[in-house]
C-alpha cells in the first residue's frame, strides 16, 4: 500500500528538499514534483530523486497546443519520469498528440520505461460554484468530471486526476482498471486549506483510488517518516 501514497513534495528550498528527502527515504516510495519545487531546480530534480530510490510522479499538468504538449511530453519522459500528466481541459487531440510524444521518446530509447500518463479533470480547489460562475460551465462537476475522463480514455491515456468522490463513477463508466489519482486527501480532523472536494486517506482508497496525493498533512509534520507511518497504519487498520 506504500506505493500507492504520492507524497507531494511542494517545497522550494535546498533545505527543505534535503531534509524531506533523507526523512522519507525507506519509508515513502513515491513523490510527487509539482511546478514548485521544478521550477526552482529544474530537470535534475527528477535524477537526483531517482537515484535517491523515490519513484516520481511529474505533476507540470501539461495545457498547449497539440503540437507544444507532445514536444513537452517526450521531454519530460526523456527524464525518467514514472508518471506525467496533462489538462483534459486541452482536449482530445491535445491528449493524443501528449501520448504521441511519450511513445517517440521510448521509440528513442529504449532503456526508458513507459510513465503513467494521466489527464487532470478539475482542481479539488474547485467547487460547482465557481465552475458556473468563474468557467461558465453549468453541468454538475461530477458530470464534467466523467466527460472528461471519457476523453482521456478516447485519447489512450491511463487514466486521471479526481477528488476521490468522483471515482466510483469514473470506474462505473470509463472501467475499473482506468487508473484514479486521487489528491485532496487529509487526515481525519484536519483543515482541508484551501482543498475544498476532501475525504481521507482510508476513505479515498475505500472509494477505489488507485493512488492517493499528501502533501502538507506529511511534509509540514516536525517528523514527517512518523506522519506518513501513521496515515500508512489507519489505512491498513
Amino acid at each position: 500500500m506504500k506505493d500507492k501514497i504520492i507524497v507531494a513534495l511542494d517545497i522550494q528550498t535546498k533545505e527543505d528538499f534535503e531534509r524531506l528527502s533523507s526523512n522519507l527515504q525507506g519509508c515513502a516510495q513515491y513523490v510527487k514534483v509539482g511546478m514548485e519545487l521544478y521550477y526552482t531546480f529544474g530537470p535534475r530534480i527528477i535524477k537526483i530523486l531517482k537515484e535517491l530510490g523515490f519513484k516520481v510522479f511529474l505533476d507540470l499538468k501539461v495545457h498547449d497546443i497539440p503540437n507544444t504538449a507532445m514536444k513537452a511530453c517526450k521531454t519530460i519522459t526523456k527524464l525518467g519520469t514514472d508518471m506525467i500528466n496533462v489538462h483534459a481541459a486541452g482536449g482530445v487531440e491535445m491528449m493524443i498528440a501528449a501520448r504521441l510524444g511519450v511513445e517517440a521518446a521510448l521509440k528513442e530509447d529504449s532503456s526508458l520505461e513507459r510513465p503513467l500518463i494521466i489527464a487532470v479533470t478539475q482542481l479539488t480547489s474547485s467547487d460547482q460554484k465557481m465552475l458556473e460562475n468563474e468557467l461558465f460551465i453549468k453541468a454538475p462537476i461530477e458530470d464534467v468530471v466523467v466527460h472528461y475522463a471519457k476523453m482521456a480514455k478516447q485519447a489512450g491515456l491511463d487514466g486521471v486526476v479526481s477528488s476521490a468522490l468522483e471515482v466510483k463513477i469514473i470506474k462505473e463508466q470509463v472501467g475499473s482498471d482506468f487508473i484514479c489519482v486521487t489528491p485532496g486527501i487529509r487526515p481525519k480532523g484536519s483543515a482541508g486549506n484551501d482543498q475544498k472536494r476532501v475525504t481521507t486517506p482510508k476513505e479515498a482508497f475505500s472509494i477505489g483510488s488507485d493512488y492517493i496525493v499528501m502533501g502538507r498533512a506529511i511534509t509540514k509534520q516536525e517528523n514527517p517518516k512518523q506522519a506518513f507511518t501513521e496515515i500508512l497504519k489507519s489505512i491498513e487498520e
